[in-house]
């Protein structure tokens, strides 16, 4: 049981820690921001404190019908723009627009762990999306702490009976919630790579218009602005307040300075132009004014370089009871002056340099999105464990296996070898056995061969009546003889001296045989020696050696003969 519960516990450690919110990537301070402002390339470089330190524009080289959504075609042109420019980015930033992103605001519980956090936003948004979750880069900002408000107790009311009481307000959180397709971050990757640009954020637009106008001081406190940014094909507005950004919207302006570039739309007029604008601006407040708990707007700022900037603040002036002015971020963000026109154009650019610089980082990045906490399901993890377990073991048999294998086979090569080894010395085993038997049965005979050939060549008769041709001893104990006569009686006189000295002698066959040396008789001697023989050789005295017999000489064994 106290097993069961170590195990309990130690998977209970890990779901918390695989859980642990970890910390985004770090942008670097020091980064390259490019937007992509229709046919225009806004370019804005931050230094390592965050400050800005450069600001451009250049036009991009796209054919007139040219796919603006085609990464293999914005690429290249922003490298011949940055070419251009004479500027060779390190880090780069890029920002996602208003039309291309889906903002929502939520009100969750208060949740102090990021993960969980995320989990929470990602399961609230997912029933809004008009694009399936599968699809969907997910990020969010957490915008204030909402209190409950207090309420005085009703001493006099008294709960009846059985009536539960009201449960206390808590607190919540309003969450800011930015999501877009899976395909605009690939599209924006693919873009930075074709550039030859390493993208280490992607952050959002609107926000960093927001970022921005804070930077330029243009409002303090809780009162709430507009800003209105004009850009080539498309408006947007942003409403923003306690340094968050509370409402965005965009819209695409029918007869931008990129519509009207094509030979299918002819100029549109200025007026209609600026109506569309202010149509849309207003209702944008109206569309804000409709929330709950939303401050009202005091404050509308235009910014942009489409040259209409100035004629729609007099037209919001003149259409709306709320002060409009000019942004100039150049002025505000003390810029030398040469950057004061590409400045004007670039505060989302800006926007995001700004906040690359800051400590949190950006609020939005789809690169590095706030990811949800992964739950894991216990069974199926201690199931994987085991599987994990009975796979460890299946291949450390069979690795044991292996290695048994591999032994076993090298002794089955070394006894191969020294066989291949033996078969070739067959022929010398072969004879050293027989030899060998031949030995052991004179051990086993418990006779002394050598003794019993000096005794007989002691009794027998001298070498000039008769000598031995060959000698052998059988299995049984028998000698056998083979002896060459110069008469028969000497082979008489033979087997009576053979007898005499204790050998059992068979009868003697004689056969005339005459060799080159005179003797003429030939006869073969078979005799065994008696059990109770007892040989002693210093009884017995040898013949004389004749004088002419060179057999022991030394030149006798010379090849060739004696000399």
């Amino acid at each position: 049981m106290s097993n069961r519960l170590q195990l309990a516990g130690l998977a209970t450690l890990w779901d918390q820690l695989r859980s642990r919110g970890k910390p985004r990537p770090r942008v670097p301070s020091a980064v390259t921001v490019l937007d992509l402002d229709g046919t225009t390339l806004r370019v804005v470089q931050s230094t390592p404190r965050g400050g800005i330190a450069q600001v451009w524009s250049g036009a991009l080289e796209l054919p007139a019908d040219a796919d603006r959504n085609d990464a293999a075609m914005v690429g290249p042109a922003v490298a011949r723009a940055l070419a251009k420019l004479k500027l060779k980015p390190g880090p780069v930033v890029m920002g996602v627009p208003r039309a291309r992103a889906v903002l929502r605001t939520l009100i969750v519980p208060v949740i102090e762990k990021l993960p969980e956090l995320a989990s929470m936003v990602h399961f609230q948004v997912g029933r809004d999306l008009p694009f399936r979750m599968e699809e969907a880069v997910i990020d969010f900002r957490v915008c204030r702490r909402l209190e409950p408000s207090p309420v005085a107790p009703d001493v006099s009311a008294k709960p009846e009976s059985g009536e539960a009481a009201a449960p206390a307000a808590t607190a919540k959180l309003e969450v800011l919630v930015a999501a877009v397709k899976q395909e605009v971050v690939d599209f924006y990757r693919a873009v930075a790579q074709a550039a030859g640009c390493e993208l280490t954020a992607l952050g959002l637009l609107p926000y960093a218009n927001a970022r921005c106008v804070e930077a330029c001081h243009v409002a303090d406190g809780e009162a709430a602005f507009a800003l209105v940014s004009l850009r080539p094909d498309e408006v947007g507005v942003d409403i923003i307040a306690r340094q968050t950004l509370l409402f965005s919207r965009g819209a695409v302006i029918r007869g931008g300075a990129d519509a009207a570039t094509t030979p299918a739309a002819p100029p549109p007029a200025s007026d209609a132009l600026i109506r569309s604008v202010v149509i849309e601006v207003v209702r944008s407040l109206h569309a804000h004014s409709g929330m709950d708990s939303s401050p009202p707007v005091e404050k509308i700022v235009v910014a942009g370089v489409t040259g209409h900037e100035a004629e729609v603040v007099s037209a919001l002036g003149a259409r709306l009871s709320t002060p409009c002015t000019l942004l100039d971020p150049a002025s505000a963000l003390e810029l030398p002056g040469e950057f004061r026109e590409a400045a004007a154009g670039a505060i989302g650019a800006l926007g995001l340099a700004l906040g690359a610089g800051d400590a949190d980082g950006l609020p939005f990045d789809f690169l590095n999105p706030k990811q949800p906490a992964v739950h894991h399901d216990r069974r199926r993890l201690w199931a994987f464990v085991g599987v994990i377990a009975v796979s460890a073991v299946v291949f450390g048999v069979l690795g044991l296996r292996s290695a048994l294998v591999k032994r076993r086979t090298a002794i089955l090569d070394a006894a191969t070898a020294e066989l291949a080894d033996a078969e070739k010395k067959r022929p010398v085993y072969r004879r050293l056995i027989l030899q060998t038997g031949v030995i052991e049965e004179w051990i086993k005979g418990d006779q002394n061969w050598l003794e019993q050939y000096a005794y007989l060549t002691s009794i027998l008769p001298p070498s000039e009546e008769i000598y031995i041709t060959s000698m052998a001893i059988s299995g049984q104990g028998s000698i056998r003889l083979a002896v060459q006569a110069r008469s028969g009686e000497t082979l008489a006189r033979l087997d009576k001296q053979l007898r005499a000295a204790g050998y059992d002698v068979k009868p003697l066959a004689i056969t005339p045989g005459a060799d080159r040396f005179g003797y003429e008789f030939r006869s073969n001697v078979e005799l065994v020696s008696a059990p109770k023989q007892k040989i002693d050789l210093h009884k017995v005295k040898p013949a004389v050696r004749p004088v002419d017999d060179v057999s022991l000489e030394p030149s006798a064994y010379r090849k060739g003969g004696g000399g």
